[in-house]
């Protein structure tokens, strides 16, 4: 039976060399069709097997004829396959040449490719004729949306940009706490009367005693502990191995570091503010030099912040330099002290677009002291507050309806009224009827920047994730500061219309969820997108 033989020598080779028996089996078949076993012993000591099987002089069996005949039928079927193999590749070969010579003599041709699209892409200016929609195109906008219930309380006000006409209101009087939309009035402040090149300066100065540096810090809060070649959390933020490096250049053997934070005046955490803050990662305590806006993980948004930032910074300093990082203490410099080192944040343009885009507190913050300083306050909280409505009133903005702690919106007891954000933002985005009418007007182009640095509905900074479902025909149409603080949700800004009309807007929401207000305040602010065409 020669499949029990194959069976057999399967197994066997299954099992592989380490399970091969002593002994192996082999049935064979025997002339009067009984089946017989033969076993091949293992060899003898000397190396020989002991024979086995029939002697060698017998006649072999009829099995044994039909295992000696089977490699004959398996040749002959090898033969019958290469011969159908090729004559299917013949036929094949034949029938490809055919039908290349029919291509070849047809009269198909490959059409020429479309030429290609130059794109230009361009900033280009709205229409002039663009129609100024009417009070009642705006509320049947608005009004299907404003019964939702996640809007809570909402005040809110919309102008037509071009000329100054309110187009709907609704408790825009009234005072109210703003959250980080009040940025909105600490970047406008900034626009005014500070310089969009201007950057701040930290410096390390020679200690009145050998071996003492000092760190001096004026206000910059974006300077990183990154190494050279790492991302920053701020863009084009300076690096403290910078300032260690060129220490080390000066020749100064360094054994102690001493932190100067007389920069800033007065409490290090505004009225309004709670100190779980500083943990949560929403914000530091104020101090005149500090790593990465004060975060202990310098990329993470919102890591926890040092609660004695600038004595942090004091001690990476330290260790960066070789001296004893737990020595590090506070200080003040020399009058005229030698500047060993000295770096340079970024200009004013760059840090007020982050802190715009991101609403970051810190930044704000510091950028408030900054307005403080020009315009003779101190750098302080009670400075920047006293600072910012001021500039605003002096340019001929309303500041009445204006009450602030902080310069980033973080304190509860920051109020003001939709009108005066309302505006400030139709001020920056008026239209003139001639260039140099608008040139003429200094604060409408000092605040025109004040647009590009709102956030981009689906687009950019806090409202990247935001402008989908009923709010999707927003998207890329509106940009808008937000604000949120429990039970208070904000978002101030503009909306092109689709017929190409800039229509400013600024919405408080009270006694309301975030996680429902601020959906409900995009599909608001998209409608404006929507308005039709007066008379239309």
């Amino acid at each position: 039976m020669p499949s029990a033989l194959v069976h057999s020598r399967r197994v066997k080779d299954s099992l592989g060399p380490d399970h091969a028996d002593n002994q192996s089996r082999r049935i064979n078949t025997d002339p009067g069709g009984k089946d017989t076993m033969t076993v091949d012993k293992a060899p003898l000591p000397g190396g020989e097997a002991e024979p086995s099987g029939p002697p060698l002089d017998s006649a072999p069996s009829a099995a044994a004829g039909a295992r000696r005949a089977r490699p004959y039928r398996r040749g002959a079927l090898i033969a019958v396959f290469a011969a159908i193999v090729l004559i299917v590749a013949s036929t094949g070969t034949l029938v490809a040449a055919r039908y290349a010579e029919s291509f070849r003599q047809s009269s198909a041709t490959v059409a020429e490719p479309p030429p290609l699209v130059e794109v230009q892409p361009a900033i280009l200016p709205l229409p002039d004729a663009a129609p100024m929609p009417t009070q009642d195109e705006v509320a049947a906008a608005l009004d299907p949306w404003l019964s939702d219930p996640a809007l809570g309380s909402l005040a809110g006000r919309v102008t037509d940009a071009s000329t100054g006409t309110v187009l709907w209101a609704q408790d825009h009087t009234e005072r109210r706490i703003p959250a980080s939309a009040a940025k909105v009035l600490t970047g406008a402040a900034a626009l005014l009367v500070l310089p969009l090149d201007g950057r701040v300066e930290t410096r390390v100065v020679a200690g009145s005693e050998p071996g003492e540096v000092v760190l001096v810090g004026a206000g910059d809060v974006t300077l990183s502990a990154q190494p050279e070649g790492a991302p920053t959390y701020y863009e084009g933020a300076p690096r403290i191995d910078d300032l260690a490096a060129q220490v080390r250049d000066s020749g100064t053997e360094v054994r102690r570091v001493v932190v100067d934070t007389t920069a800033f005046t007065g409490a290090r955490l505004a009225p309004g503010w709670s100190p779980e803050s500083v943990g949560e990662g929403y914000v530091a305590p104020m101090e005149p030099v500090m790593l990465d806006g004060g975060r202990i993980d310098p990329l993470e948004p919102e890591s926890p912040r040092w609660d004695e930032p600038a004595l942090a910074a004091g001690r990476t300093l330290a260790e960066r330099l070789g001296a004893d990082p737990d020595s590090v203490t506070a200080g003040v410099a020399s009058t005229g002290a030698q500047v060993l080192a000295q770096v340079s944040s970024a200009p004013l343009r760059v840090r007020l677009d982050q802190f715009m885009q991101q609403s970051d507190n810190v930044l704000a913050e510091a950028i408030g002291r900054e307005i403080a300083v020009a315009v003779g306050e101190p750098a302080s909280f009670r400075g920047a507050v006293r600072a910012i409505p001021a500039v605003l009133a002096e340019h001929g903005l309303p500041a009445d309806d204006i009450v602030l702690a902080d310069a980033s919106g973080l304190s509860r007891e920051n109020v003001l009224s939709v009108s005066a954000l309302d505006t400030l933002l139709a001020r920056a985005a008026a239209e003139s009827a001639a260039p140099e009418e608008l040139a003429a007007d200094d604060t409408a182009a000092a605040l025109r920047p004040l647009l590009d640095l709102l956030p981009v509905a689906a687009g950019t900074g806090t409202l990247e994730a935001r402008f989908t479902e009923a709010a999707a025909s927003g998207t890329g149409w509106v940009r808008a500061k937000t604000g949120t603080l429990d039970g208070v949700n904000a978002l101030a800004g503009y909306a092109v219309t689709r017929t190409g009309r800039v229509l400013t807007f600024a919405f408080i929401s009270t006694d309301s969820s975030a996680f429902e207000a601020r959906p409900a305040l995009d599909a608001l602010a998209a409608q404006l997108r929507t308005v039709p065409r007066a008379g239309e």
